[in-house]
């Protein structure tokens, strides 16, 4: 097993990095095939002083954000790009991010990943007190926290790499939740493994919420787009969704003026609890497949945007622990995430891009294959899943 440790934290000192200054690359022979990693730094624009590691597979590129909740921001695969095109031109550094905005949603300043996190404390819209004061700001802080520790982990036998990083989640006297996430890679492949760890560092019991939030743009995204997912129950968030329910699972070109429309889930799942969800173009030769642990992430939330190019022409798949409400609303309905001082809870998924029609088939066939009773879609919101609900 070899290891690196690129950020450690020794309580008795700030962050060190090795790595600060410049940057670091490292090649590994595992068994004849090559994995290459390198730690480096935007140095322009609102990026300034992002640091990023990016993976190379072989069979796959990848950046992680490391100083932005061990997101990701994008990958490619046969020079074909996974992500999307946001105009806030990021990825942006937190320390730019209003988080604290009046308006609840200064979040959407940083937002420019394939894959982000929304958590720990709360996770989907902003919440305001009768004094209309934010309580929960949208999508939470985590996407927005640099990690603590950055270590990797490889192993050449089995062609395994892992990235691992802590990030801490807390405010004094209020919460403390710690996030592992490790971030598995093998050698000549494009399948991205993700197991996130979520701990109550405090004594005392305390809840918490997670969204990941998976977003697909231009490329894979266009006119006749499909989403494939097998769902026991979908409904449309508001009524702006409502209008769209008959072709919710179909996309249109970028499109000046489009309103969001959102849509939440129930899969079903097989014997191990596992899911899958997938974007696919409209000849279905490139797809993106989202496969989780329902276990933990009992529900999928879409979101279509799709609006102009210039204006962030984007869907997203959402596995998550509820619906991206209010905190206020998702507690009231028992979706909150209980744990008890010192536990933890641990989250899984796996990021399959598809490249080529036979390998788009193979994956549709096997989420279809979960398909074992119709949907049932509600063509208005639905009492409990939505305020808008009757």
């Amino acid at each position: 097993m070899l290891h690196w440790d690129l950020i450690s934290r020794n309580r008795s000192s700030d962050l060190t990095c090795p790595a600060a200054g410049g940057e670091f690359i490292q090649q590994i022979d595992m068994d004849g095939r090559q994995v290459r990693f390198e730690w480096s730094s935007w140095e322009t624009g609102k990026s300034l002083g992002m640091k990023c590691l990016t993976v190379d597979t072989g069979a796959m590129r990848t950046v992680l954000l490391p100083y932005r909740g061990m997101g990701i921001w994008k990958t490619w695969v046969q020079g074909i790009e996974f992500g999307w095109q946001s105009p806030v031109a990021g990825p942006v550094h937190p320390a730019l991010v209003p988080i604290g905005d009046p308006s609840g949603i200064g979040w959407l300043e940083g937002f420019d990943e394939l894959f982000v996190r929304c958590g720990l404390l709360s996770n989907g819209a902003p919440d305001f007190d009768s004094n209309g004061k934010v309580l929960y700001p949208v999508h939470g802080r985590i996407a927005n926290l640099p990690v603590s520790e950055l270590k990797i982990q490889a192993d050449p036998q089995r062609g395994i790499l892992d990235v691992i990083g802590t990030v801490i989640e807390s405010r004094f006297l209020i919460y403390t939740l710690e996030l592992e996430s490790r971030i598995r890679f093998h050698v000549g492949s494009s399948m991205i493994e993700i197991q996130d760890t979520v701990r109550n560092l405090r004594s005392s019991p305390g809840s918490m919420q997670l969204l990941y939030h998976i977003n697909l743009g231009q490329g894979l995204l266009e006119a006749g787009s499909k989403i494939i997912a097998p769902l026991k129950r979908l409904a449309p968030r508001d009524p702006r969704a409502a209008q769209g329910i008959e072709t919710w699972n179909t996309c249109q070109g970028p499109t000046s003026g489009y309103s969001e429309q959102v849509y939440y889930a129930q899969p079903l799942m097989d014997k191990d609890r596992w899911t899958e969800a997938m974007l696919s173009n409209g000849d279905e030769s490139l797809g993106y497949s989202v496969h989780f642990d329902q276990s933990t992430l009992p529900v999928v939330n879409f979101w279509k945007n799709t609006s102009a190019l210039q204006d962030g022409y984007v869907l997203g798949i959402e596995p998550a622990t509820g619906f991206p409400n209010t905190r206020t609303f998702e507690d009231h309905h028992g979706r909150l995430v209980h744990l008890q001082g010192g536990e933890s809870i641990t989250f899984r998924l796996k990021l399959e891009p598809h490249v080529g029609k036979q390998d788009v088939l193979v994956a549709k066939k096997r989420i279809e294959s979960l398909q074992s009773i119709p949907c049932s879609v509600d063509r208005e919101p639905a009492a409990g899943w939505s305020p808008a609900g009757s």
